[in-house]
């Protein structure tokens, strides 16, 4: 059985893996599983997670509705963050901004990147320090045509497991 990690180095690389890895956060996370979110594409560094034009995902005038861009936002920065920390910190949504640019009348793609340098500037490094710390991610939301659908800014608590009083 593939751990966490293996699954998603396979899945940068193979359309299957991502297939299985986008099942296995279904179940993980079952609230998104109706609104039928794929991550399109993987990297060391990004993500980009597709937000299906479908029926479920509409607001009432047939465009792509706002709760589904910033679903879709929280989930994309969650699970590279996720990803690039692994199983020793706690991540939990703190703020969520929006900023609606252009109506979605398509599949949209909501794509984060972070590096290493910046986890060691914005998490490693404060939390020598801090207890917890929150971090400010943008998420960009993109159509198929590639206007630029909506940005978020996602503030995460971040927070070492062995710290958190209250246990999962």
């Amino acid at each position: 059985m593939l751990n966490q990690d293996q699954l998603f180095e396979k899945a940068k690389s193979s359309s299957l893996y991502r297939k299985i890895l986008n099942s296995v956060l279904y179940k993980m996370v079952p609230f998104n599983k109706p609104h039928r979110f794929q991550i399109d594409k993987i990297d060391d560094d990004s993500i980009t997670v597709k937000l299906p034009y479908i029926k479920r995902n509409f607001n009432h005038i047939k465009g792509v509705h706002a709760c589904a861009l910033a679903t879709v936002s929280e989930f994309s920065s969650g699970a590279l963050l996720l990803r690039k920390l692994g199983r020793k910190y706690r991540i939990i949504l703190q703020k969520l901004e929006m900023e609606y640019h252009y109506q979605g009348k398509s599949d949209c793609y909501a794509t984060f990147s972070v590096d290493d340098n910046w986890l060691k500037e914005n998490v490693f490094s404060p939390l020598e320090s801090e207890e917890k710390i929150v971090v400010p991610c943008i998420v960009k939301t993109f159509d198929s045509d590639e206007n630029l659908i909506s940005t978020a800014t996602i503030k995460w608590q971040i927070k070492s497991w062995d710290k958190v009083k209250t246990k999962a």
